[in-house]
């Protein structure tokens, strides 16, 4: 039998990481919190290997570098998925099974060669769970959980996913953290975004909607960088995603249940609590059941807020607001629902990816408060034609919040600055 040289690397590798271990287990070192200490110690085992190489005792360390980061991947970081996680053009990783790793770039996925097996991936779902602390088990199949970088990490458990537990993992990709950065990258118009920018600081309440990966997320987190510093923030989230620079920011994320069954907190109650800390604005991450009834109160009493919803068009979108309400009781109606959304919401942005993968805003409507046969009436303010991003004959609505601060709105949707 040939023994490769990729064979001789793995048995190294093997035989320094459970060299590794030992002294981490030994030394009480925390691999996840204290990644600076696996780094001295996996450096300080090939040094100790490479001085017992010169005797002939064992095989030379052939690239010191490669293996100690190796090392670090497999100790202190997510082992085979690591350099995955590192490269900053991967933007989503998730296994279907052990053999069946995929990634996606610039909006499109491709299947890598890595071959894992179950033990691999039941170990490294245990990994990122624990840096979580929260938990995946026979009660709880399902798991939403932010790694220490920000990533975001889903698992189905075998058994509700067919013949091996599914994961994905979201990373957390700064392009874009202002309204000009999104102009930069294509996404919108400089128009667009100053109108944007001054909505926001003129109190609108927006709902931004979009598919999955369109990008949500991130112009959610655009929008609430421009709102003024002297405003209290308080935001919900199923996990933590929203990234964004403000003084005065409390961020709520949900709670898994205990072993008992107990303790669990939903997004509707992380909702209703920032009601009562003296909140200027809301932001609630995604809706997507009868906790929209609690925002759609909050808005309606008029506090200033923004959200993010999946739909397929800002008609959608619109039309999701208000049958999501529906699910909080059957004392809820459609009567009492589609009014309220009509003068809770003022904008809808609508995003989407094109077939270059590039994420756009596809258009942005104005919601002037009136019904119509139980249609809310909306009025284009911009939108996408011809691959441009095109001012449209609506009229925004709430011009006296833009006047009380200041802003010449029309100025601003006229082409001027």
């Amino acid at each position: 039998m040939t023994v490769t040289r990729q064979d001789s690397h793995s048995e190294l590798v093997e035989m320094l990481d459970g060299q590794v271990r030992e002294r981490v287990r030994s030394d009480g070192v925390d691999p996840q919190r204290d990644a600076g200490l696996v780094r001295r110690i996996a450096e300080d085992v090939v040094r100790r290997h490479d001085e017992r190489s010169l005797t002939g005792a064992v095989v030379p360390v052939a690239d010191p570098d490669g293996v100690v980061g190796e090392l670090i991947a497999r100790v202190s970081g997510f082992g085979p998925l690591q350099p995955f996680l590192d490269d900053p053009e991967v933007e989503e990783i998730w296994i279907n099974d052990p053999s069946r790793v995929f990634i996606a770039r610039r909006g499109r996925h491709e299947l890598t060669n890595l071959m894992l097996s179950a033990a691999q991936v039941h170990e490294l779902v245990e990994r990122m769970l624990k840096s979580s602390g929260r938990r995946i088990d026979l009660s709880q199949p399902f798991v939403d959980a932010m790694l220490p970088e920000g990533h975001r990490l889903h698992v189905v458990l075998e058994g509700i996913s067919r013949g091996f537990s599914a994961v994905n993992i979201r990373k957390f990709v700064v392009r874009a953290s202002r309204m000009s950065d999104l102009v930069e990258l294509g996404s919108l118009s400089q128009q667009a975004a100053t109108f944007l920018d001054a909505s926001i600081r003129a109190g609108l309440n927006v709902l931004v909607a979009g598919g999955t990966q369109a990008g949500k997320t991130t112009f959610l987190n655009c929008l609430a960088a421009a709102i003024p510093g002297g405003d209290r923030v308080i935001s919900a989230e199923e996990v933590f995603e929203l990234r964004f620079n403000h003084p005065d920011w409390v961020p709520m994320q949900t709670r898994q249940a205990g072993l008992e069954g107990t303790g669990e907190i939903a997004l509707r109650d992380l909702v209703k609590e920032a009601l009562r800390m003296r909140p200027s604005r809301v932001v609630v991450g995604e809706v997507r059941a009868e906790e929209c009834l609690d925002l759609l109160l909050a808005l309606n009493a008029g506090l200033p807020g923004m959200c993010t919803l999946h739909a397929n068009s800002a008609r959608e979108a619109l039309v999701k607001m208000c049958t999501l309400p529906l699910l909080a009781g059957e004392n809820i109606s459609a009567r009492f629902v589609v009014p309220t959304v009509a003068s809770s919401v003022d904008l809808v942005v609508h995003l989407g990816i094109d077939e270059h993968g590039v994420r756009r805003v596809n258009e942005i409507v104005s919601v002037p408060g009136r019904v119509e046969n139980d249609i809310i009436e909306t009025e284009p303010l911009f939108e996408r034609s011809d691959g441009e991003l095109r001012r449209a004959p609506g009229t925004p609505t709430r011009l006296e919040r833009f006047q009380r601060i200041g802003i010449d709105v029309h100025q601003i949707l006229a082409g001027g600055r």
